[in-house]
């Protein structure tokens, strides 16, 4: 048993010149302090306290000498030239020892700071300490210290030692029993004299008697428990569940694949191959136009009239399939290699009705090295992006073990397990779906890429112009992206806070804008970005996004800048689209809006039945709509969260395209397959889910560390993670199937002519 002193002293003196002090000697220490207490806050205020209770620092009786007596000195003074009345009260603390999964109840102020002790049981390891109140203010300071005399348990010495938190509602800090060799600790609860820390008003620079304040009433009730932590089987089961979910996909796929295998071996065996498969020469003679549908002649003028498909149509054009150059010329250039296609391509673009042989009339080899360069400059950006991200991230985590300052950090600290140096492993764990997918993402992709190319060295020159034009570069380059989501999001967990929020999010930027761009690809891949263009509109975004986090709060003028070039880049994007990449803006930016507005008047005014381009014209509008209204929106309500923001406008766009893609293929008789149409509704269901955890707030690097710790949560899955990291599976496996459906949406038109697969 634990014995421990409490001295309650009071004076009624208000003479800051001639204080009463008061000092305490024990046996291994000294305590002293002074009455009024001082305690210091913003713009040199003063807040003065008559009352003042103290613990001394208590004695433990061992083996050795068994229970003693203690004795204790309590020295009064005062300098003052006339007599003080001072009261003194020394009394033994009952319960001073907290005891396991035993709630206790205490008052504390800022003059009367509290802490008690605690010992670990035999076969607990790790406990976790929770503190509640049901009052938000005043702000206080949770610490765990080490039994050392003598205890910091005063506003300005409260960080000196051990590990602390800033608390409003509730704290939760966990503790290690190897941290402590005495295998027990002070749990330390003090009451700060201001509540700004805790997000609370922050006292006006006024000057004057007005700066000092007398006996404010600051008096919080609290609830302290110490529970038991997780044990480390509760470890192993959650890395063998995390592990084991995922690699399922991988015998999933692997099960795909045999299926398809054995489809393609009775096809073959029975004569009636298609040409995708690859297994076989096609001529000529192919009788494949008789089983397209004749809804998907899309309504157009007869292909005859179409020097397009003739062209392509045409073997002594075409290079051999096999042939390759590494030229960096044609590498890196966005020229037509046909001599006569730039006399033509302005008027071809420009049709009413288009098809994808239209619009696929480059040389293949060259659009191919075009699309590889998305995946060697996402590979490029990821080293020198992740690099200083892991270097600063264990700078963070380092940071915070050596100062015991949890308030850098913005954990769920009510599911927070730590392992090793990292103090949240739960948080760092539940990224390894996105980089287990993300390679499985690449292992599909390269399958498909080996079959196609197997396919091109089998098939005559005919067959070459079937089907959407098979480039993998962007699918390779979405890969990447999802593992190095999983890599950035895991570091950003190591510390998420305010500095490193962009970790999170920069890649996921990229997601949005790289399928973006692998689906208008499908069916115009002569016209897409260059993957240099791409990056560095993705290296703007996340410029304003930054920005946007640190001016977007409160600065209107920002917010007025922002909508402006939201508006005018979705204007010029708009424009470059509907004329199909053959619109220059020119040297004056301007003529946008003047070429905008002779398109309303061309296209809605004089031809008010029908625009020349009807289906872009809707897509276009509805577009435009909606990034107007989150223009507006931003303009008017300024959301804290930028950086979300930004992300639900990709994301809109994205499933906005997305939706009208798949209207128009199924508008043009086209068919979903058994696999995307699976995919489609998996991937719906899972972002369903995944969204329903994202919302679950655990925490906000927005607010302070005291109100963030207010939305703390425990963990819902196997006892070991939080809601937000089911949001990490979850979405990991939401952006597989997204994937898959951009991978396998068109596999029904592996047997169409490209002169009859409509553009859109």
């Amino acid at each position: 048993q634990v014995d421990a002193v409490r001295v309650y002293v009071n004076s009624s003196s208000e003479n800051l010149q001639y204080p009463v002090l008061f000092v305490v000697r024990q046996q291994k220490g000294v305590l002293s302090w002074q009455v009024p207490l001082i305690f210091r806050g913003l713009y040199q205020r003063t807040y003065n306290y008559q009352e003042v209770s103290r613990t001394l620092c208590p004695s433990e009786s061992t083996p050795e000498t068994g229970p003693s007596d203690q004795i204790i000195f309590v020295d009064v003074s005062s300098m003052a030239p006339f007599d003080i009345a001072y009261e003194l009260l020394v009394t033994r603390l009952e319960n001073f020892q907290l005891e396991t999964n035993k709630a206790f109840n205490f008052t504390a102020s800022p003059s009367q700071p509290q802490y008690f002790l605690y010992k670990f049981p035999q076969e607990v390891d790790s406990v976790v300490i929770k503190v509640v109140s049901d009052a938000v203010y005043p702000c206080s300071v949770v610490s765990v210290q080490d039994i050392v005399c003598p205890v910091y348990d005063l506003d300005h010495n409260v960080e000196f030692n051990g590990v602390y938190q800033s608390m409003t509602k509730q704290a939760a800090i966990t503790v290690q029993r190897k941290d402590f060799p005495g295998e027990q600790f002070f749990v330390v609860f003090v009451i700060k004299p201001e509540d700004y820390a805790c997000g609370g008003s922050v006292p006006s620079s006024i000057h004057g008697n007005v700066n000092r304040t007398w006996n404010l009433q600051r008096t919080k009730n609290l609830q302290v428990t110490i529970v038991p932590s997780i044990k480390k089987s509760v470890y192993v089961q959650a890395m063998f569940f995390s592990f084991l979910s995922f690699l399922s996909f991988y015998l999933g796929s692997v099960v795909v694949a045999f299926v398809h295998y054995i489809r393609v071996r009775r096809k073959a065996s029975a004569g009636r191959l298609s040409p995708e498969d690859g297994s076989r020469v096609m001529t000529s003679s192919h009788p494949i136009t008789a089983s397209t549908p004749e809804g998907s002649s899309y309504g157009a003028i007869d292909e005859s009239s179409s020097s397009g498909g003739r062209q392509l149509s045409s073997p002594e054009r075409r290079p051999p399939a096999g042939s390759d150059t590494d030229s960096s010329v044609e590498e890196e250039s966005d020229f037509d290699t046909m001599p006569e296609i730039e006399s033509d391509k302005n008027v071809i673009r420009t049709k009413v009705f288009l098809y994808l042989s239209d619009l696929s009339r480059k040389d293949r080899r060259i659009v191919s090295k075009k699309y590889k360069i998305y995946f060697w400059n996402i590979i490029t950006i990821a080293v020198f992006y992740a690099l200083p991200v892991i270097q600063l991230v264990i700078t963070y985590q380092t940071v915070v073990n050596v100062t015991g300052n949890q308030d850098i950090c913005y954990y769920n600290f009510l599911c927070a397990h730590p392992l090793g140096v990292l103090s949240a492993f739960n948080n760092v764990l539940s990224n390894v779906g996105h980089m287990l997918l993300g390679f499985l993402f690449l292992l599909i992709v390269l399958r498909r890429d080996i079959l196609h190319r197997r396919a091109m060295e089998m098939k005559d020159v005919y067959t070459l112009d079937y089907g959407i034009p098979k480039h993998f570069g962007l699918f390779y380059a979405m890969g990447i992206a999802l593992m190095m989501e999983g890599v950035l999001s895991a570091c950003y967990h190591v510390c998420p806070n305010y500095s490193n929020f962009q970790f999170d999010t920069s890649f996921m930027y990229m997601i949005a804008g790289l399928c973006m761009l692998k689906l208008y690809q499908t069916r115009h891949p002569d016209i897409n970005a260059s993957a240099y263009s791409a990056y560095a509109s993705f290296a703007v975004v996340i410029c304003l996004a930054v920005l946007g986090v640190v001016f977007g709060k409160n600065d209107m003028w920002f917010w007025v800048i922002f909508s402006m070039i939201h508006v005018f880049a979705s204007l010029a994007l708009s424009t470059q689209i509907y004329y199909m990449g053959r619109f220059k803006i020119g040297k004056c930016y301007l003529g946008i809006f003047r070429r905008a507005a002779m398109v309303l008047y061309t296209d809605c005014i004089q031809q008010c039945s029908r625009p020349m381009y009807m289906d872009r014209m809707v897509l276009l509008i509805v577009g435009n709509l909606v990034n107007w209204s989150f223009a507006i929106f931003g303009l008017v309500y300024r959301p804290r969260d930028f950086a979300s923001y930004i992300l639900g406008i990709f994301i809109c766009n994205l499933l906005l395209y997305l939706a009208f893609y798949i209207i128009m293929k199924l508008r043009s008789s086209e068919k979903l397959l058994p696999i995307p149409l699976f995919c489609i509704v998996a991937t719906a269901v899972v972002w369903a889910a995944a969204l329903y955890f994202f919302f679950q707030t655990l925490s906000s690097w927005e607010e302070t560390p005291a109100e963030s710790r207010e939305k703390n949560r425990p963990c819902i899955l196997l006892g070991f993670f939080d809601d937000h990291d089911v949001w990490h599976f979850l979405s990991a496996a939401a952006l597989f199937f997204s994937f898959l459906v951009l991978l396998t949406l068109d596999d029904d038109l592996d047997t169409v002519r490209r002169d009859k697969i409509p553009v859109f």
